[in-house]
């Protein structure tokens, strides 16, 4: 059902670097090297991205990048030739560069807070021949990004792209992809050496898919830590695991199809990979299929108890249910078309259309945040893949014409952190982890009907 897709990006972080032990600002800063953990994670992608054939590789000229990348390089069994684009450099922050993060905190408290709330508006006055001159480091880095993306889509059509980079432009790069406000700068976690997947369907402006954002079980680690390092409320949300339909390609909507038995072992993976995290709350879509998964998910849980909630049930595909993609083409000519470049403008014959699986389901999941915001809790929802898609297009600040840019597996997981709670940013810490299930970065399940 998903459109073709034929140029795959992946996007690596730098490994850990002396500067980001010590917690500085690093921008544009040449000083920091790779410490040696740094170096050991970079091995890590390296054996993780081996089997790969990459037809590119670019790398930020900065030496924590470019080590990084020639670490990852000399473990591939298809090397090619490293390249360096001055367009993957670091976010520019002249006036804090080498500074410990808490001084920066301390001596520039009025900027600090607007570069985390509203990181589209940071300025800084950076001194010139002329007099002084206002300077905006994050809407600089988005108008980087897209002239990286510009340029890399018009070359290399239909190709495998390894890009090693940084934090800022790593979310830079991704946000500008699929349309990501720049008030959502820090709204995206970029973990050293964590792995991101794009998908791009032409040249800038075309068909794009995020499969998968920061995956770092490579590194033997299943989630990333919540940024300032204590418990905040933590969402975790799971697609259920592969159904028969699923296989065959058939809409399921709100048809109970129960797991077939690829996914039920995708469950039963899904909770050996969330077997020593933390939940303290569950919540899933009575369907059998997320029900299922999330009973299979909390038999390492047995102190939790499982929730229902309605709202989160998959998208009422009404006539088209049961049906093969050709049976509905058949029966409504050029409707599945609509459905894959219009998808907000698509009333189902008899069922749903997207907006009201948007208000049924941001609704429920701003009750589950709330709910989970009282104690700091770890809260886990299975639901659908359309369900999942509407939920991850609301917290990303994207609309439901973007459904097509998120990327939900069978069993994947995805982690949403809300340092403030529902009135805060969310901050998207992992997309559509599906490492657990085949031991690749790439998501390898099937895509199949809703």
């Amino acid at each position: 059902m998903e459109k073709r897709l034929t140029t795959r990006v992946i996007i690596v972080r730098h490994g850990q670097s002396s500067y980001n032990s010590q917690r500085r600002i690093q921008g544009r800063c040449d000083e920091s090297v790779l410490t040696e953990k740094g170096r050991a994670d970079a091995s890590k992608v390296g054996e993780t991205l081996k089997s790969l054939k990459f037809d590119a590789i670019y790398a930020s000229p900065l030496q924590r990048a470019k080590s990084t990348a020639e670490i990852i390089l000399s473990c591939l069994n298809y090397p090619t030739e490293l390249q360096t684009s001055p367009n993957l450099m670091e976010i520019d922050l002249p006036l804090w560069e080498k500074m410990i993060k808490q001084d920066v905190k301390d001596k520039f408290p009025d900027e600090y807070k607007c570069w985390k709330q509203c990181p589209h508006e940071f300025s800084m006055s950076i001194p010139g021949e002329n007099g002084s001159k206002d300077f905006f480091p994050v809407l600089a880095l988005y108008e980087q990004a897209q002239h990286f993306w510009q340029e890399l889509l018009s070359s290399n059509q239909g190709e495998t792209i390894l890009i090693v980079a940084h934090n800022g432009i790593n979310r830079a790069l991704i946000s500008t992809a699929l349309g990501i406000p720049a008030a959502r700068y820090h709204s995206i976690q970029q973990s050293n050496c964590g792995v991101t997947v794009l998908n791009f369907a032409g040249k800038w402006g075309e068909s794009v898919q995020l499969e998968s954002m920061n995956q770092i079980g490579h590194m033997g680690v299943a989630l990333p830590e919540p940024r300032e390092g204590h418990p905040v409320p933590r969402l975790l949300l799971v697609r259920h695991g592969e159904t028969e339909w699923n296989r065959q390609t058939r809409f399921q909507g709100q048809i109970d199809i129960p797991l077939n038995d690829n996914g039920r072992q995708q469950a039963q993976k899904a909770a050996e990979f969330l077997k020593e995290v933390p939940i303290h709350l569950a919540v899933t879509s009575p369907m059998v299929r997320p029900k299922e998964t999330a009973e299979i998910i909390l038999q390492y849980h047995p102190d939790v108890q499982l929730e229902l909630n309605v709202e989160l049930s998959e998208i009422g595909h009404g006539l088209w249910e049961g049906k093969l993609e050709a049976e509905i083409e058949q029966e409504f000519p050029g409707e599945l078309d609509r459905w894959r470049n219009t998808p907000a403008e698509v009333q189902m014959p008899e069922g749903e259309n997207l907006q009201q699986v948007w208000d049924r389901a941001t609704e429920a999941w701003n009750d589950i945040v709330t709910a989970a915001a009282n104690e700091a809790q770890t809260c886990m929802v299975v639901a659908h893949d359309a369900t999942n898609k509407v939920i991850l297009c609301y917290v990303m600040g994207l609309g439901l014409e973007d459904f097509w840019k998120i990327k939900q597996g069978n069993g994947a997981v995805t982690v949403i952190d809300y340092p403030q709670g529902l009135e805060g940013m969310p901050v998207l810490q992992s997309l559509n982890i599906t490492s657990h299930l085949s031991g690749s970065v790439l998501d390898k399940t099937a895509a199949g009907a809703l």
